[in-house]
């Protein structure tokens, strides 16, 4: 837990009065007090764990379960109105901003978006159902994505459309002003 910490830590530019940062500290907290051998010792730190996950939603509007399967990293980067669900799985150096929605498709059928490694999810964007993101994907803002989006593409629009990304290098300032 303390390493995850130290590292959520760095990601957040040893800022204290980032949001995504207390929600990761809640999380990591969550996690580990499943480790917690005396039973009563562990009913007590999953009493702490709901009010405080109760109190950070409330002060950041990000809801974040403690099931959820997060890797190394993640930046939330703005905070409000952003859902995961328990079933997520994101992998490292994840990007999510404001607004963002992923989850199940459907109350009642399981299956949540499973999220590579440095994926960027724009403000906005719905990730619903059981879909893969792949490494290196861009999601652009507002989209809601619901089929899988392969390595190194973006998805933009409603519903999602997937583009293969051009290199930075590729773009001439020809292709700016048009």
């Amino acid at each position: 837990m303390f390493e995850n910490l130290r590292e959520d830590w760095q990601t957040y530019g040893r800022d204290l009065s980032r949001q995504g940062f207390w929600v990761m500290c809640v999380f990591r907290f969550g996690q580990w007090r499943y480790r917690v051998k005396p039973a009563p010792l562990r009913k007590l730190f999953s009493f702490i764990y709901r009010v405080w996950r109760t109190l950070i939603q409330i002060m950041t509007g990000i809801e974040l379960h403690c099931e959820t399967r997060i890797g190394r990293r993640l930046l939330i980067e703005h905070f409000g109105g952003i859902i995961i669900s328990g079933d997520t799985v994101i992998g490292d150096d994840v990007v999510i901003r404001q607004g963002v929605t992923i989850g199940l498709r459907h109350t009642g059928l399981r299956g949540a978006p499973i999220i590579g490694n440095r994926v960027d999810i724009g403000a906005g964007a719905k990730l619903l159902g059981p879909i893969h993101i792949g490494d290196d994907a861009v999601i652009g803002a507002n989209a809601v994505v619901l089929t899988d989006v392969p390595a190194g593409a973006l998805a933009v629009g409603v519903p999602a459309v997937i583009k293969p990304r051009r290199a930075q290098s590729e773009s001439s300032p020809a292709d700016l002003s048009a």
